[in-house]
């Protein structure tokens, strides 16, 4: 009854689990269930490749920074990179004049520079250089896009590296140069700077070791240092020293712009190579800084409307030919292939070497047809030897080119002539003593006759030795370099320091030689300081930088004696009638005594003025490089005019001061010139020229109570007697 009464509650099926149904609920159509598990297969196979291939990476990647980064030396040992030395030249008063090789001015640091220069090569090189691990993704991309858009491989042209890439470039990844490896400098600097992907990658690599190693400020300070910045400058310091005569602490934000502005491209925006190019690139760079927020908008102007401008000493850029010159006399470990940084002084006197550069140019411009090829050369030195200017050639701001002060052996014409007097008088002739100007033939075994002519082609009859050299009669002093012997001439010149050979024959006497203006400076020296033979120099002494005594010393300066003191003063007194009253007329200075020579050889091919003062001595050689004959050039003429112009400027300020010349007995009777036709003589006292060597042996032995000199062996039949 009870069941009836309350009937049974009908009992719900049992539920399914919870999940059961779910799968239940979801459960696709057959064909769709097999393409997404196969999806999801795929899926899940991408996964674990991927996170086993990035853990592999980033494992090598960590070993690879990991490695890097042991072998990245202590900061210090990075801060200078060059693989040579340097070389800075100083003048006669302690002042730098020019560097050679690659110089290093210091080190700086990101913290002791200007801020203005920090912020230069930030702004220019790297804006988010603070802000990223050593790698830049966007400026990556960026670069890519840039390189596409201009038709170029992604990797070619902008790279978009960041302050610490290009810092391990600089580095070479951490390979030190080796000569064994690579040929050159320029050939491992070259390897340095390849651009392939397997290079960028390594690059990459080490410039995470880097960001691992060093703080964002070291990184910098290594870049500072050791970029190139043109005209042979490497780092901040040696820039702001070479274009600014300032530390680079001190450098303002224009001097900054053009430094940074270097990195680009040092070579062709260095302002010693281009002032107006390199600031125009920096006026680009005080706007960036502007827009980077490092300056305001009226710093910005006022810089830009106020552009940095080179120093005195880097404007001037002084005696190239000298420095050359020095270069090549000292050792060459310590000069051309120099691994340390050295420091020579020298005798170089930069007014007198802008007189002399001043002094060619006012000539060639006023006194030379425009678009001639005609080259000169000046030597300016004290009577020591020691080398105070040096031209060798029109082109005076230039370094590494022909030195015809140096490298061009030239006949010297009449200007080798005051060494056959020099000879003569050493031997006690007098330089009133007289002889025959008139015709003469000698006969030369093996080459036949040879008769020398003057240069007026006529004959003065009997004059003085000291009138002979005012005129620069040939004759003459062919007749009294045989009198004293061609062996004693070439001997005297050699001592002097004409170290090229002097030729055998007669016409010795005449400048058949060939020398350089150098040596023929030098040879006159000897003459002024008291018949001492010279060795021109220009090394005073060579130190390695930061030492105090120095490694070497000169070379040359005053040696042995040459002839007596008295035969050279008596020497000077006739060289000085050549400025006064002969042939160098235009070489005489107002108010101060001045002696010389002129010389001009065949067909006026060379023409030389080589002459002193009591204070120094000066040469001047010109020429064409070719040897093409002069047109109207004597060396009485444009060569005795440069020689003055560059002894005027030389002398400003010097006190006047007599030359050391001694007048011989009976100088107070000494005639002016003989008048061009000889006067008449009676016919007792003429005498006949013999025609044959012998004949004027015995000639000269009854005319100038002399020595007879050698017989004639060997002519130069290319020197006429046509010179002045």
């Amino acid at each position: 009854m009870a069941d009836r009464r309350y009937p049974k509650k009908k009992t719900a099926p049992a539920k399914k689990p919870a999940t059961k149904r779910r799968k239940a609920a979801r459960k696709p159509a057959p064909n769709r269930n097999i393409f997404v598990r196969l999806f999801r297969w795929i899926l899940r196979l991408i996964w674990k490749i991927t996170w086993r291939v990035t853990a592999v990476a980033c494992l090598a990647l960590g070993l690879a920074v990991g490695y890097f980064y042991t072998t990245l030396p202590e900061l210090e040992q990075l801060l200078d990179g060059r693989a040579r030395g340097s070389v800075t030249l100083e003048d006669r008063n302690g002042v730098v004049f020019t560097r050679r090789g690659d110089l290093f001015g210091g080190a700086v640091t990101a913290k002791s520079v200007s801020p203005d220069l920090k912020n230069a090569i930030v702004a220019t090189e790297d804006k988010r250089f603070y802000r990223h691990f050593g790698l830049s993704p966007r400026g990556i991309a960026s670069a890519v896009r840039i390189n596409l858009s201009e038709g170029r491989g992604p990797l070619s042209g902008h790279g978009g590296s960041t302050i610490t890439q290009q810092t391990a470039k600089l580095l070479c990844l951490g390979v030190a140069f080796d000569p064994t490896v690579w040929k050159s400098e320029a050939e491992y600097v070259s390897d340095c700077r390849r651009g392939s992907i397997s290079r960028k990658a390594k690059e990459a690599v080490y410039a995470l070791a880097m960001e691992a190693k060093y703080s964002k400020d070291e990184i910098l300070s290594i870049y500072m240092n050791r970029a190139y910045m043109g005209g042979g400058a490497y780092g901040a310091e040696a820039a702001s020293q070479r274009y600014f005569g300032t530390p680079a602490a001190d450098v303002n934000a224009a001097q900054a712009a053009m430094i940074a502005g270097l990195l680009t491209a040092p070579s062709s925006l260095a302002p010693t190579a281009n002032l107006q190019r390199s600031q125009d690139r920096a006026a680009t760079i005080l706007r960036l800084m502007g827009e980077q927020g490092y300056l305001t908008p009226t710093q910005v102007a006022q810089w830009q409307s106020n552009p940095a401008v080179l120093s005195p000493a880097a404007r001037r850029k002084a005696g190239g030919y000298f420095a050359d010159w020095v270069m090549a006399s000292g050792p060459e470990f310590f000069t051309r292939n120099t691994t340390e940084d050295v420091i020579i002084a020298t005798t170089l006197d930069q007014r007198l070497q802008k007189a002399a550069e001043d002094a060619l140019t006012q000539i060639f411009e006023t006194k030379v047809r425009k678009g001639s090829k005609a080259q000169a050369a000046i030597v300016v030195m004290s009577a020591d030897g020691a080398v105070r200017a040096m031209v060798g050639g029109r082109e005076s701001r230039v370094s590494g080119v022909f030195n015809r002060a140096i490298q061009a052996n030239r006949q010297t014409g009449s200007a080798f002539k005051p060494f056959v007097y020099a000879a003569a008088l050493d031997l006690g002739y007098s330089p009133l003593d007289t002889i025959e100007d008139a015709p003469l033939t000698i006969d030369i075994p093996g080459s036949g006759p040879w008769s020398p002519k003057n240069y007026t082609n006529d004959f003065k009859g009997r004059v003085t030795l000291t009138e002979a050299l005012m005129h620069s009669l040939n004759i003459p002093a062919v007749k009294v370099s045989e009198s004293v012997g061609r062996g004693l001439v070439r001997q005297v010149a050699s001592q002097f320091g004409i170290e090229s050979d002097l030729a055998a024959g007669p016409a010795l006497a005449l400048g058949a030689s060939e020398s350089n203006l150098l040596e023929m400076t030098g040879a006159y020296a000897g003459i002024l300081n008291g018949g001492s033979s010279v060795t021109p120099y220009g090394l005073v002494n060579l130190r390695l930088k930061g030492d105090t005594e120095p490694l070497m010393g000169t070379g040359g300066g005053i040696g042995e004696r040459v002839i007596q003191e008295n035969a050279a003063g008596q020497l000077i007194w006739m060289m000085e009638k050549v400025v006064s009253e002969g042939t160098g007329g235009r070489a005489r200075l107002e108010g101060r005594q001045a002696a010389g020579k002129t010389g001009t050889t065949q067909a006026a091919r060379d023409a030389w003025f080589i002459g002193f003062t009591a204070d120094y001595v000066a040469g001047v050689w010109m020429g064409y490089d070719d040897n093409t004959p002069l047109t109207g050039v004597t060396g009485g003429g444009l060569p005795a005019e440069i020689w003055r112009e560059t002894m005027v400027r030389v002398h400003e300020g010097v006190p006047v001061s007599p030359l050391p010349m001694v007048a011989p007995a009976g100088a107070s009777q000494f005639n002016q010139p003989q008048p061009t036709a000889p006067q008449a003589q009676p016919r007792s006292q003429q005498r006949d020229v013999p025609r044959t060597t012998e004949g004027i042996i015995e000639f000269l032995v009854r005319d100038i109570l002399g020595s007879v000199g050698e017989p004639s062996t060997r002519e130069n039949r290319n020197v006429s007697g046509s010179d002045r």
